[in-house]
This record gives C-alpha cells, sequence and structure tokens, in this order.
C-alpha cells in the first residue's frame, strides 16, 4: 500500500506541482517548450504505469475492505459509463485550446462570434477531464476498498483540479483571448449552455465521433474490460474472462 500511496503523490505532483506552477515556465525556459514537453510526456507515462502496477500489487497483497457495493450498483455502472465514455471520446478527438499544444487555438478564434467554442466543447471546455473525474467517481463508489479508493481518489483528484490548473495556465499566456473562450464556454459539464452562454453544438461533435465512442463502449463491455483489468463490467451479466 505504501507504493501504491507513493506513486498516488508522485503522479499528483508532476500534473499541479510542475505543469501547474510557474516550474513549468522554468523548465520550458530552460529546456524548450518541446523538449520539456517530451520529457515530461515521458514522467506522466512512467508514472501512470507505477500507480498501476501498485494498485494492482496492493490489491493482490489484500486490500482491506471498506464496504460492499449491492450488485445493482455495478450493473449501473455500464448505464452510467456509456455518456462518460462518449464525452472522453469527443474530448480527445477534438482540438481544443485546453489540449496540450492547442494554445494558438485561442489567437486564430478570438475574433470568432463562439470564440471557436464548437462541439464538446460547448458542453464543457475539459471534456476529456470531465470524463476522467466521472469515471473515476463512479468507479470509486463501487469498489469499496483502500487500494481502489486510492487509486480512484487519485483520478478523481486530476480531473476536478486539472481544469483548474489549466485554466489559470491559459489566462497568464493568453489574456483577453482566453477570456472570450472562457467565458462562452464552461468547465462544469453543460453550466455554459443552461446560462445561455452557448447552445449544444451537436453536429459539431459529428455521427464520427458519437460513433467511435459507441465503438470503444462495445469493446469495452464486450470484452474489453475484461482484458484490461481482469472483472466483468457486468458481474453474473457479462464474462469475466479475456476472450483473447
Amino acid at each position: 500500500m505504501t507504493q501504491l500511496v507513493l506513486a498516488a503523490g508522485a503522479f499528483l505532483a508532476i500534473h499541479f506541482l510542475v505543469a501547474g506552477t510557474a516550474l513549468r515556465g522554468v523548465l520550458v525556459g530552460a529546456l524548450g517548450e518541446r523538449v520539456y514537453l517530451a520529457l515530461f510526456s515521458l514522467a506522466s507515462i512512467g508514472l501512470f504505469v507505477w500507480l498501476v502496477l501498485a494498485y494492482g500489487a496492493a490489491r493482490a497483497a489484500g486490500s482491506p475492505l471498506l464496504w460492499s457495493a449491492p450488485l445493482w450498483a455495478y450493473h449501473l455502472v455500464p448505464v452510467l459509463m456509456l455518456p462518460v465514455i462518449l464525452l472522453a471520446v469527443a474530448g480527445l478527438t477534438t482540438p481544443s485550446p485546453t489540449l496540450v499544444g492547442g494554445e494558438g487555438r485561442l489567437a486564430r478564434d478570438a475574433a470568432a462570434p463562439d470564440h471557436g467554442v464548437r462541439g464538446v466543447i460547448t458542453i464543457t471546455r475539459h471534456p476529456f477531464l470531465s470524463a476522467v473525474a466521472l469515471w473515476a467517481l463512479i468507479h470509486g463508489l463501487v469498489n469499496g476498498d483502500v487500494a481502489a479508493l486510492i487509486l480512484f481518489a487519485t483520478f478523481l483528484l486530476l480531473g476536478l483540479g486539472g481544469p483548474v490548473s489549466i485554466d489559470a495556465k491559459r489566462a497568464r499566456s493568453a489574456g483577453p483571448a482566453w477570456e472570450g473562450f472562457a467565458r462562452t464556454s464552461s468547465a462544469v459539464p453543460f453550466a455554459a449552455i443552461a446560462a445561455g452562454r452557448t447552445r449544444l453544438d451537436l453536429a459539431g461533435i459529428g455521427w464520427g465521433r458519437l460513433g467511435l465512442g459507441l465503438a470503444v463502449y462495445g469493446l469495452l463491455l464486450l470484452g474489453g474490460h475484461a482484458c484490461l483489468v481482469g472483472a466483468s463490467p457486468m458481474p453474473g451479466v457479462l464474462a469475466a474472462a479475456c476472450p483473447l
């Protein structure tokens, strides 16, 4: 369990104490943007792998169980995860100023009436991180052992704190261009739509992204989840064994 706590702390630290602070600017100044991004990506991947391996080791060693969710709760998870996966896929495939390397879009779209808020960005300007937070919350509620709670709490903090960090970073670097984009969009899903600052842009999301999201969902439901984590996404209904 100690390794899991250390891995979780290191994973969060690199995102909030390096990427989310003035230290990033110091490193970019010393290394250059491309070298920094390459090293940061490698470090993030390495820490993610450490986190996953430490989680597996903690579970194998016998993670204390704090609560056990009822069977119906496990069956509800795939239903709740469908829009989450659609949001994640659309977020990863939609160009956005909040993605790595997307800062230049702010200046290009500054004069546009929608300030570049299109497609899934009309739902939230942080679609992937919002999906991460929702995924972590949903899975944390049905996995009541200590190791699982540490893992999902780590990603919940990333999904909730990441948008705050990114917004602050873009506000510092882009100024007025960011203000227009932020004013037209929202970090909280559907908040800008509810406030009348933008409209849901289903056409901008497109059938292609929705189809890809459904395909990913189907693959996870019909064996992918079992192959990745060794557990059925719907216990008692779908197989827990990897079909490969």
